[in-house]
Formats: structure tokens, sequence, C-alpha cells
């Protein structure tokens, strides 16, 4: 497929981070762009602003005429997170062409040098911080990015320069085995925890894919692979660790030494066999982001990016919205949003918080994520979350899921193992917080509760 054959591109799901990042590249190479997406947000009417039309109501007669009349001269690009769509049903009755996002960013990966961050955990991150410096040293670069990057407000960062010319960053998602269609020359795998089995099944299904994955980089390139990960590759491979005692180190060709906290921010020397880069200042808080900096310091440098530069441009980052993010932050209070929706983050994210604030009473308001994760993994989330000192449940995000019998909000509030816990709507967290003001108020969840955190603060 060469997609300079067509005019039109028609997305289903536009409203999501990566599809909208697709939408924009899209509309800023001239094509006409549009779509539908089940609810407005924030993130749609940026699309809508930027010229990108966007409608909310399933129904063919809402896809323009020019579109349907149009069938050689329109690209359907779609999400596997809408399910049992009209219009999707519609373009496949009429033969259309039709495309997954993954298969589209794969095909624009074949014509750039492509960085591809792959990983359960800290893949945004660590594909915004890349991105971030490569463009703080002038080296021409597209980012296809997870989150909305603070330094941007944008989750798509694009290059004036020719493909041939341009380094292509790219967020690698596991979900529906959709990294599988990427062509990387370099490649960066974070974490391989389980996590979506109701695609997978198991978690050895899920390394087995990060497996696949790690195979597809081309020979001449390189991988960077967390420590411990324990995956092979046909090129040459590196492996990373954000915090291990010296013996471990020792064996590692990146890693962080002599971590500090001082005046709220994290400081770490970058070591590796070559080059140290020392007393480095993280632009954004956690032991989890020193991990996904040293990843990101270690792809830079191999991109022959000089080291001042490096430092500059991790100090620099100022994260994506939603990872460990600041709503509030004075003497008084502090309220952090964050996107973490996984037992193995929210370790993060509290160990962090209590690193930065020992003697501060730490309180979680968290909204579960997907019926099936709450079930794969009860018992971890009860274990995380009781890292807190309080705990306040919203109900489970269904998001593309239905109910499953027994798994409810309550019954993981049973297991968790705080003294103060409770679950609540999202008019009862208002009013008790308001009630009760906490000293350190954490907001996470991969669902809507982004709007409760924003709420909370007026």
């Amino acid at each position: 497929m060469i997609l300079s054959e067509f005019k039109n591109i028609y997305l289903i799901g536009i409203g999501g981070i990566g599809m909208s990042a697709l939408a924009r590249w899209f509309k800023l190479h001239k094509y006409w762009v549009g779509g539908y997406d089940r609810n407005p947000s924030a993130l749609t009417q940026q699309l809508t602003n930027e010229g990108i039309e966007i409608h909310f109501e399933d129904d063919i007669k809402n896809i323009p005429d020019f579109v349907q009349t149009n069938i050689e001269e329109t690209l359907v690009i779609y999400t596997p997170a809408i399910a049992d769509n009209n219009q999707l049903q519609f373009f496949e009755n009429q033969s259309f062409n039709i495309k997954k996002r993954a298969e589209v960013l794969g095909l624009l990966t074949k014509n750039h040098f492509t960085v591809a961050v792959a990983g359960t955990h800290g893949k945004t991150t660590t594909s915004s911080m890349i991105a971030h410096i490569l463009t703080q040293a002038n080296m021409p670069c597209t980012a296809f990015l997870g989150g909305i990057l603070k330094n941007y407000q944008s989750n798509l960062l694009l290059s004036k320069e020719k493909p041939e010319k341009t380094i292509m960053v790219v967020e690698a998602d596991e979900y529906d085995k959709s990294f599988l269609h990427l062509s990387p020359n370099m490649t960066v795998i974070t974490s391989t925890d389980a996590d979506h089995l109701d695609i997978y099944g198991s978690a050895e299904n899920v390394t087995q894919t990060f497996q696949e994955f790690a195979l597809l980089n081309k020979k001449e390139g390189f991988v960077f692979i967390k420590k411990g990960t324990d995956l092979k590759s046909n090129a040459k491979t590196f492996e990373y660790a954000g915090q291990y005692t010296l013996e471990e180190n020792e064996k590692l060709d990146f890693y962080a030494d002599f971590i500090n906290i001082s005046n709220g921010y994290f400081y770490f020397d970058f070591i590796n066999k070559n080059v140290s880069i020392e007393n480095v200042k993280l632009g954004v808080i956690g032991y989890h982001n020193i991990e996904n900096a040293v990843a990101a310091m270690a792809v830079c440098l191999a991109l022959g990016i000089a080291p001042d530069l490096v430092k500059r441009g991790i100090e620099s980052f100022e994260g994506a919205k939603r990872r460990f993010d600041f709503l509030k932050r004075d003497e008084k209070q502090v309220i952090i949003d964050d996107y973490a929706h996984h037992p193995t983050e929210l370790i993060a994210l509290l160990t962090s918080t209590k690193a930065l604030y020992p003697n501060k009473k730490i309180t979680i308001v968290f909204q579960p994520h997907l019926f099936s994760r709450t079930k794969d993994f009860m018992q971890n989330f009860a274990e995380s979350l009781s890292l807190a000192d309080e705990v306040i449940l919203l109900e489970i995000y269904a998001a593309r899921e239905k109910p499953i019998e027994g798994i409810t909000s309550k019954h993981l509030l049973q297991k968790i193992n705080v003294s103060t816990k409770k679950v609540l709507s999202k008019e009862e967290v208002l009013m008790d917080i308001k009630k009760n003001p906490r000293e350190v108020l954490i907001f996470a969840g991969a669902g809507d509760i982004d709007k409760l955190a924003i709420k909370s603060i007026y």
C-alpha cells in the first residue's frame, strides 16, 4: 500500500492517544482527515480546532458523502478498542481500504530510520524522552507518542526534513500484538510484565510476543533491554537498569548510580563503559523514571548525540501529562495525577511518592481499569495499593468490557491492607476531600479519573 495514493483519511476511534497522533500526521501532510469517536474530550476538541472533522454518533449518515463515494481515494483506519461499530461495518461491506492503526504506523516506519520503544510500563515516558533529547539537539525527529508532552503540548513531533534524513520515534504498543507490524532500526524494551491477559491468555504468551518483537529489529541496529527481561535479539544488544547493587552494575552496559533526592528532585549519575554523565537532575519525578532516563540517554548516545546535549535534554524534559503530573505542589498540599493502571506501575508511583514525602500521609484515589485486568491481578492490586496510608476506590472503569460476576471495587477493597479505605462515587470523592483536604493526594487510573483530578483543584 502506498499512502500517497489516498486523499481522504477516516479514523474510527480518532480520540485515542495513538489515533489522534496519526490524524495530526495526515492533516499536516495535506490529507482530508475526519472520523468518529464515542465521546468528546479535550483531545478531540484540540483536533477539531486544528481543522479535523469529528462526530460522536455511530451512524453512517455522519460519514461525509465525498468519503462514502470515493472508495479508491479513502483510507479507513481503526483501533481494536472500538467494537461493534456500524461505520466500520459499512466500510467493510463497501470494500474500502481498511487498516488497523498499527499497520499504518508500520508502513510509516518502513520509510524512516525508526526507534521503537516497547514495554508494559515505561514506554510513553522513555519514547518521549528520546524524542525530546533529539529535538533539543536539533536532530530531525518525527515522533508518535502515547501521551501529551508538556514541552510541546502535543503527542506528535514532526520533522520538516525528508524521511531518509529523519529519525522516527514510535511508542510500540503491545496491545493486540500491534507492535509486530513495526520495522525498527533501534529497539528499547522497558518491561515484559504480564498485562492484557484478555488478549494473550497467559504471562508466557506475553513474554513470547515481546521476544518476537525483539527479533524484528534490523540486524545492523541496536537493541536496549532492561535487565531481567531475558530476551534475545539478532542485533547488538545492551542491558540497562535504573538501580542495582554494584556487583550487578558491573555486568550492565548502562546504569544509574549515586541516586539521591534533593529539594524535591531526583539526581543520579549515568554510567557506561565509555562515558559517565554526572549529577543529572531528572526533569520528572520517580525512581522508575531514572530507569526510563537511562534507556533514553543510552539510545541518544548511540545515535551520536554529545553527552552534554543528552544531559541538557533529559534535565529539560517536563514529562507527559498524567505521568506523575503535579496538579498542585505547595507547602500545604500536593495533588498528583497519574496514568498508573497496573500493580507494577502503582508500586513505582507510591514508592517514589513516599521517598519524596517521607513524613506526610499519602492518600490514593484509584479507578481500576477493565474487569479482566482487575480479575487477573486482584491480589497484586491489593498489595500495591497497601503501600498508601489511605485508599479510596472508584468503581471499575469498564471501557470496552462487560462486567464479570464477583469482580468489583468492593471485592478489591476487602483485600487491601490499610486501616483507612473506602469505595466512593466521583461526587462523594469531591465532597470528601473538600471536607478533609489531604496532605498528599494521588489520582491514578487509565479511565476518566483525570477529569475528577482536575475538579479536585478547584
